[in-house]
This record gives C-alpha cells, sequence and structure tokens, in this order.
C-alpha cells in the first residue's frame, strides 16, 4: 500500500490516513505533527488545518512513520531528493568569461605532464582536458559557500490535503485515470497498471483505448473477461501484456504466452473479427504477423473469425477499409461521397471537416453533415477542432505537427483560408454541442489563474510533476531571478546533457545564447558544464529579469553525448523564481515552481519558453516539445533556427483554454447550487461538499 499511498500524495497532494491508532491525548502526537510541517515547510509544502488536525490526533511514532514517506514522496516530487552541486561553487557569482575560463584550463593543461594526451599539435580534445566537465569541490563545500536561504512570503508554499483511508483514495484516483477522456502520459498509464493490478472492479467509462489495454492486463492474467469490442484493442492487449507499447508506436516483442492466455486472446478477437472491424488489421499488418507466431491461431478451429485476422496480416485475404475510398472521393474532387462515406464515423467526418470545408463546393452541405456528425463524436474531438477552427481565422506564420512522444517539427501553412462565416457557423456547432454535454456544475467559481491553463486535451508529452500545465497554457512569472535547473545521473555509460538558454527578441530574431559555450550575457549567466553524471549532475541558468534585453527566453536541455533522456537512470527540468536578496543555494526546493522528468525519443528538450509582456511582467508559456536533433553533439547554436519556428508557431497559437470552457459552463450552472472551484490549486474556506478542479484533475471535466 505504500507505492498506492505515494503515487496519492504525488498525483493529489493529498495525504491518506486511515483508521490509524489514536494517541492518549494532546502531547507527543501534536508535537510530531508541529515537525513535520516544519519540514515540509522548508521543501515549500505544508499541511492544510484539517490534515494537522488529523495527525495531531495520531500517536507520535504513527505521525514519525507516516512523516518519513510523505517527505520522501514531495521530495521527489521537486526534485530535492537528490544533492545539487554546481561546476562554479560560487554560481551565480563569480562565474569567469568563457574565454578566459577555457584559457586557463588549457594553460593548466599545457603544464601538467600528465595532461598531454588532451593536448596534442593542431588539435584540443576539450572533453579530456584536466579538471572540466568534473565537479571540483565536494557538496558539503557548496552549502558552506552559500548563505542560508531567507524566506519570503512569495515563496511557493503548496498545501497537501487530508485524504481519506488509502485504498479509497487510491481507487479514486483509479477510476480517474481509467475514466480519462484524453490520452494519459506514459507516466500515468504506468500508475494506472499499479492500481488496476490492485483493484479488480472494472470502471464504468474506459474511453481511451490504452487505457482499456492497461486494465484488460491483468484480467488475462486472472483469466476473467475481457473489455474489448475491436481487434486493436487484443492487440494492444498484448503488447501491455508483453511489456511493450499499449499506444502501438513502437514494436513489441511478444512473449510466450499461457495456453490459457492464448485462448482468452483468441476468444475474444474472435468475437469482434466481424468484416468491417478486419479493415482495421492493415494498419498495424507487422505487429499482427509476429502476434500470430505466439497465439498458433490454427490449433483453434472452432474461431475462424480470429484466424481471418492473421490471413489479412498474411495478405491471403482481402479486407478493404473506408479510407482509401474517402481519399479518392476527396482527390476526384466528389466531396459528397467522401462525406457520405465518412457519415458512419462522425469522428473520422469532424477530424476531415477543414479538408472538406476546402475542397467541397456546398460548405453548407458539409456543415450539414458535421452536425449530425458531431452528436456521435467524443467531448475530446469536438474541443480539439473548436480549437483547431479558431485559429483558421488568422493566417498562421507555421503549421505545427507534434507526434505521440512529443516530438516535433514546423511547416509553411499553404492552406487556403476558410470564410469567417462558415467558421463562425462550424463553432457554433461545436459550441452547442459541448454545452449540451456539460454537467451543471451548480455555482461556479473559477480562480482567475487558471483561466489561461490550456485544457488538456491531450496528455502524452506532459510528464506529471510539480507545477505542471498543459501545452500552451500561460502562468504568471514572479520574482527578480529566473532559475532553470536540469538534473541528470547516468545508467551505464558516460552521458553529458547541457543545459542551454536561446534568447530571442519581439520578432524571434536577433538570437543570444547562454551555454557551455558561453558562459554569460548581460543578464544571464551558466553554472558550468558537467560531461559525466555516474553519481548525477545538475546544471543551472540564471536570468535576470528585470535587466533581460531579450522577451523571448527559450530554456532547453540538448543531449551533447551518452543516453537519452528515456534510458537515463534518472532526468529532469525544472524552474525556480526568488528575489535577489534571498541569497541561497543554487538549488532551494521551497522556490521550485516547476520540476519534472526528461522523457522521449527527441535528443532536445523545449520545456516551455518565458516570455515578457507590453506591460513588463513575464509569463510561461509551455511547450512541452522534443526536437530530432542529432546523435551527438546537440548544441543550441545548432538548432536555434528550428527552435525559433517551433515555438512562434506554440506561443502564436490560440490554445482552447479553461476561459472558454468555464463561459459554456456558466451557460448551465445553477447559483445557489452545490459550489464547484476551478484552481491551481483548493483554497481554504470552500464549503463542505465543494467539489474542486486543479490541473491535475482537469481532465475530468472535458465532456464525454
Amino acid at each position: 500500500m505504500d507505492n498506492l499511498e505515494s503515487l496519492v500524495i504525488a498525483r493529489r497532494l493529498r495525504v491518506p490516513i486511515g483508521d490509524a491508532p489514536a494517541g492518549p491525548g494532546p502531547g507527543w502526537g501534536e508535537v510530531a505533527a508541529r515537525q513535520l510541517d516544519a519540514a515540509l515547510l522548508s521543501v515549500g509544502f505544508t499541511c492544510s488545518a484539517a490534515l494537522l488536525d488529523r495527525l495531531a490526533g495520531l500517536r507520535g511514532e504513527t505521525v514519525i512513520d507516516l512523516g518519513v514517506r510523505i517527505l520522501a514522496a514531495v521530495r521527489g516530487l521537486v526534485g530535492d531528493h537528490v544533492h545539487h552541486n554546481v561546476y562554479f561553487i560560487d554560481f551565480p557569482r563569480n562565474v569567469p568569461d568563457t574565454l578566459e575560463f577555457w584559457a586557463g584550463l588549457l594553460r593548466e593543461a599545457l603544464l601538467d605532464p600528465a595532461a598531454k594526451a588532451s593536448v596534442r599539435p593542431g588539435t584540443l580534445n576539450l572533453l579530456k582536458v584536466p579538471r572540466y566537465g568534473r565537479y571540483r569541490h565536494t557538496y558539503a563545500d557548496l552549502l558552506a559557500a552559500h548563505a542560508e536561504l531567507v524566506p519570503l512570503a512569495g515563496d511557493r508554499v503548496t498545501v497537501l490535503e487530508l485524504g481519506g483511508d488509502p485504498e479509497s483514495e487510491a481507487r479514486e484516483l483509479y477510476l480517474s485515470l481509467a475514466g480519462s477522456e484524453v490520452p494519459l502520459p506514459a507516466e500515468d498509464l504506468a500508475a494506472l497498471r499499479t492500481l488496476a493490478a490492485s483493484f479488480p472492479d472494472t470502471p464504468e467509462r474506459i474511453p481511451m483505448r490504452e487505457n482499456r489495454a492497461v486494465i484488460n492486463e491483468p484480467r488475462l492474467a486472472d483469466g476473467r473477461p475481457l473489455l474489448v469490442d475491436t481487434v486493436t484493442d487484443v492487440l494492444r492487449l498484448a503488447c501491455g501484456a508483453s511489456g511493450g507499447d499499449v499506444t502501438l508506436a513502437e514494436p513489441t516483442r511478444f512473449r510466450s504466452f499461457r495456453r490459457a492466455e492464448r485462448r482468452s486472446l483468441l476468444r475474444a478477437l474472435d468475437a469482434v473479427a466481424s468484416p468491417a472491424g478486419l479493415g482495421d488489421v492493415p494498419r498495424h499488418r507487422e505487429q499482427w504477423k509476429r502476434l500470430g507466431e505466439r497465439l498458433h491461431p490454427h490449433e483453434y478451429p472452432n474461431l475462424p473469425r480470429a484466424a481471418h485476422v492473421f490471413e489479412v496480416a498474411r495478405g491471403t485475404r482481402r479486407a478493404p477499409g473506408s479510407g482509401g475510398s474517402v481519399e479518392a472521393a476527396l482527390a476526384q474532387g466528389r466531396t459528397g461521397d467522401a462525406v457520405a462515406l465518412l457519415g458512419g464515423t462522425p469522428g473520422a467526418l469532424l477530424r476531415r471537416l477543414d479538408h472538406l470545408l476546402r475542397t467541397g463546393t456546398s460548405p453548407s452541405a458539409v456543415l450539414d453533415a458535421a452536425e449530425k456528425a458531431a452528436a456521435g463524436a467524443s467531448g475530446r474531438v469536438l474541443l480539439s477542432l473548436r480549437e483547431h477552427l479558431h485559429n483558421r481565422l488568422a493566417p498562421a506564420t507555421g503549421r505545427i505537427f507534434v507526434n505521440r512522444q512529443g516530438r516535433a517539427w514546423a511547416a509553411p501553412d499553404t492552406r487556403p483560408p476558410i470564410g469567417e462565416d462558415v467558421l463562425s457557423r462550424a463553432a457554433a456547432i461545436l459550441d452547442e454541442e459541448i454545452t449540451r454535454r456539460l454537467p451543471d456544475l451548480g455555482e461556479l467559481i473559477v480562480d482567475p489563474e487558471a483561466l489561461d491553463v490550456a485544457l488538456p486535451l491531450s496528455g502524452k508529452a506532459v510528464a506529471p510533476g510539480l507545477g505542471m500545465l498543459p501545452r500552451g497554457s500561460l502562468s504568471a512569472v514572479d520574482g527578480e531571478l529566473l532559475r532553470f535547473f536540469v538534473h541528470w545521473r547516468q545508467a551505464g555509460r558516460s552521458t553529458d546533457y547541457d543545459l542551454s538558454a536561446l534568447m530571442l527578441d519581439a520578432s524571434y530574431g536577433d538570437p543570444q545564447q547562454v551555454s557551455w559555450t558561453n558562459y554569460g550575457t548581460d543578464f544571464a549567466s551558466y553554472s558550468g558544464d558537467l560531461t559525466d553524471a555516474a553519481e548525477g549532475a545538475s546544471e543551472f541558468i540564471d536570468i535576470r529579469l528585470a535587466q533581460a534585453t531579450r522577451p523571448i527566453v527559450i530554456p532547453q536541455v540538448n543531449i551533447y553525448d551518452g543516453e537519452p533522456f528515456d534510458e537515463a537512470a534518472e532526468a529532469f527540468f525544472g524552474f525556480m523564481t526568488r528575489d535577489a536578496e534571498q541569497k541561497g543555494r543554487p538549488f532551494e526546493p521551497r522556490t521550485v515552481r516547476m520540476k519534472s522528468d526528461l522523457r522521449g525519443s527527441g535528443r532536445v528538450a523545449l520545456p516551455l519558453a518565458f516570455l515578457r509582456g507590453d506591460d513588463g511582467g513575464w509569463r510561461a508559456k509551455w511547450l512541452h516539445l522534443y526536437l530530432k536533433g542529432h546523435a551527438r553533439f546537440n548544441q543550441v547554436e545548432g538548432n536555434r533556427v528550428t527552435t525559433s519556428l517551433l515555438v512562434r508557431s506554440i506561443v502564436e497559437r490560440d490554445h482552447l483554454r479553461v476561459r472558454h470552457l468555464a463561459g459554456l459552463l456558466r451557460a448551465k450552472s445553477s447559483p445557489g447550487g452545490p459550489v464547484t472551484y476551478i484552481g491551481l490549486q483548493a483554497p481554504a474556506g470552500l464549503p463542505t461538499g465543494a467539489r474542486v478542479y486543479t490541473p491535475a484533475t482537469l481532465h475530468e471535466l472535458i465532456p464525454a
């Protein structure tokens, strides 16, 4: 249960407390609760009044045991579970000039007989220069060199709420993840897998196919009926049960299945392999071939329709799908025929609406079909299309494409425009259908700071963490100093990540950069380059916001050499804000505003961008993007053009935000009814029974 307890604390910021024995009275339990709260405050957390009161009523020993687990969970959430040392011990003070620093290292190398291997006539291997890329001092030396942090009221304080008993809290998290209307990130899929193994009950609704596959895994192992209604559901389950990718983005090496498992999979496949369903098989032909080698369908002649699936995969049986017919009709300008072919798949019709409106001679007929299709499409499709159509009103600088792993690329927008009257009618159709599906949430209260949070229409590229917001969200950045950081620890081979910053003017040009090749500008400084992380390594960049001569700051993490993000033992990024007089260590957990793991197949990470507005205030725009990069030697100088175009495309895109959804919700709200609160975190003083939606649960507002 400890693992489930940590999941609840990290995902919901709630502390599950069951029927723990009460203390003998005021005294030791209350003292231990106060000590725990003080320890939490040092890392930027605090107990709510209800949680503190509950802890004070427990035995002191119980509070201490629980406190150890709480502290471990929140320290990992904020990144304080590791020691953050820096290359330059006085950072951000006394960072040397770049040329001066390298000249000093070269002089040392020339004077050191043992270092001659790094200096040869006409060449210089910077990575082999003595004392470069490795800490020159201990963590204890670093602590001694920095004054204590001066706490200020503006420091982050995240409130931990009192939860129910551990089992009910874990079940609530299980049902929330299982019933998500948007795709979950890999970390939440892993959490769902853990929870599904503990709770055999079937959720009422499982909209996402990946979630269904994960929930089916223990059902397959236990011999219970499988929850499938397409042939691809069976393939996803086989991938998940083999330790592979249930999203089907990466090929899976299937394991050998037990006879009972093979029979269960083939029975499920036979039940859903209708002639229409076979049209989905060619999309994953190779994976079906490999699975057939493990399931031995020829051993089950009483399941003929299951065998048909593998015949289609091998090409011995035809199973034409509708996609080719639709493409042919569109290519020939037969929009009406294409609309008719898509009539049975409302989601597919709406996903192609832009194309249909551009190629059709009668936009009115296309919109009539879209109005009928809207009733049968998912809420996520409706909201995604609503965002898309809104951004078609004005010409875009470029189109951005992002795959499931967050890998992004941009291209010029060459699409012809669509009439404003057509777009307005389409938007009205969508808003009407979305509003119809939204629940009556009673009296709605929305925190103004949450209005610019983007709706989580997909969570795949957003790794859970502290202070995380969906791609496209805007959030205020307060403080005089902005400090972002990366920490990584290699798993098996020497790994060099480089924290860098690209600074641009208001037109996304005139670039400046801070990195291992340029240690500072008049408003930014770099903590020093580390090239090996056997014991873990941290790098920092400081931005003095009031002195910044560029209004756009884009931090990035480049893999210079070694392990990818998702192969390293640990890799995470975050940022802090503080005032100049606070001083303190390079890493102070109570000043951390955001921290999240790095992952994905890209070699360059672009977590977010910092933008200065016309009023002089700074805001963060959340990106969650990765660039493909090169196999080795990625540097900020080499990707600045791609980065500029991608960031501009994201920044100038008008994402669908809480502001829009709140407007639709208010049309159905009932003043005087139960209170519903939408905000970045739950405030104190809400009435009993109030429903609270924070970024961690915002996906629950996406209508079915």
